[in-house]
């Protein structure tokens, strides 16, 4: 039975709340860096270039995620978004373009930085992180 002196919890404590947890996206995310860290070895990249870029790009991803999983910090969204980017620009930076490696790199980039970004932005969405009824009637409690 729920009391009558019972304040409902705003929006952002509600965001605190849902993002205090283990987050879905930032499992999709860690799956997505073991892919890219053991890419390498499962489609055999012939340029140094690409496979120390997936080995190290998929570690990074990992440790993010993991941090992801223990305790949400927007900084570490936006590191993972840095990371997708890179993964998207690599291939012609490192010269391993129109190989393997290129569509391996591409693929994860795009994924993390949609991802990464998706979390942001339900984090940060004050239709996702709780109804807006709390706020009303807490607004006319005051």
């Amino acid at each position: 039975m729920q009391s009558h002196g019972h304040k409902s919890p705003t929006a952002p404590s509600k965001t605190l709340a849902f993002m205090s947890g283990p987050s879905a996206l930032d499992l999709y995310t860690l799956g997505c860096g073991l892919f890219l860290a053991f890419a390498p070895a499962l489609f055999g990249f012939a340029r140094s270039a690409g496979r120390i870029d997936a080995e190290l790009a998929g570690a990074a991803v990992v440790a993010l995620s993991f941090g992801g999983l223990v305790a949400y910090a927007d900084w570490e969204e936006w590191l993972k978004v840095a990371l997708g980017v890179w993964l998207i620009a690599a291939p012609w930076l490192l010269g391993f373009a129109y190989t393997s490696a290129m569509h391996v790199s591409i693929t994860v980039g795009i994924a993390v930085t949609f991802l990464s970004l998706l979390e942001l932005w339900l984090a940060h969405d004050p239709d996702f992180a709780g109804d807006r009824t709390g706020m009303v009637s807490r607004s006319s409690e005051l």
